[in-house]
C-alpha cells in the first residue's frame, strides 16, 4: 500500500474511534450537563491548537511541504485556539463567552476545511512524509476538533431553539 493510500486511510479512520468514544461514554453523560459548561470543555479542548504553528516549524516538518498548506493551517489553527481561550477567560461573563464562542467555532470549522480543500490541492496524500512530526495532527487531532464543532453548533442550535420556543410561549 502507498504512503498516499495509508494516510488517506488514516484521516477516514481517524473519525472512528473518536465517534465510538463519544458515542459510548461522552454523549449518554451530557444530557445532565449544562450547554454552557459542554461548550467550556470543548473550548478548553480547542486550546491546544496553538500546536498548529508546529506546522511552520523546520525540521518538525520536511522542508518540501508546501507553505500554501503549513502557512494557511498554521494561522487557522493559532487563530481558533486564541478564541477558544478567550472563551474559557470570558465564560463568567455570559454575552463575551457566547460571542468567543461561537467564533471560535466558526473560524475552526472553516480552518479544518479550507485545510482539507488546500490538502487535496496540493497533493498532499503523496507528500505526507513531508508533515514529519506534525503527522499526527491531521488523522488523530483533527476528526476530534470537527466532531466536537459539530457538537458545539449542534448544541448552539438547539439553544437558539429552545429560547424561540420559550420567547414564543410567553407570548
Amino acid at each position: 500500500m502507498s504512503p498516499a493510500h495509508i494516510f488517506q486511510m488514516h484521516l477516514v479512520l481517524g473519525y472512528v474511534p473518536w465517534l465510538f468514544f463519544l458515542t459510548l461514554y461522552v454523549l449518554p453523560r451530557l444530557k445532565a450537563v449544562d450547554a454552557s459548561e459542554i461548550q467550556r470543555a470543548i473550548a478548553v479542548l480547542h486550546s491546544f491548537r496553538f500546536f498548529g504553528l508546529a506546522f511552520l516549524v523546520p525540521g518538525v516538518v520536511g522542508s518540501n511541504l508546501p507553505a500554501s498548506f503549513s502557512t494557511f493551517a498554521a494561522y487557522g489553527d493559532f487563530a481558533t485556539g486564541l478564541l477558544a481561550m478567550l472563551a474559557v477567560f470570558t465564560f463568567r461573563m455570559r454575552p463575551a463567552f457566547w460571542l468567543f464562542t461561537a467564533a471560535f467555532n466558526l473560524v475552526g470549522a472553516a480552518d479544518i476545511l479550507t485545510d482539507y480543500y488546500h490538502g487535496t490541492q496540493v497533493g498532499l496524500p503523496e507528500l505526507s512524509g513531508q508533515l514529519g512530526a506534525t503527522y499526527a495532527i491531521p488523522v488523530l487531532f483533527v476528526p476530534l476538533l470537527m466532531i466536537t464543532h459539530g457538537l458545539a453548533f449542534t448544541l448552539m442550535a438547539r439553544a437558539r431553539t429552545t429560547a424561540a420556543v420559550l420567547q414564543t410561549n410567553r407570548a
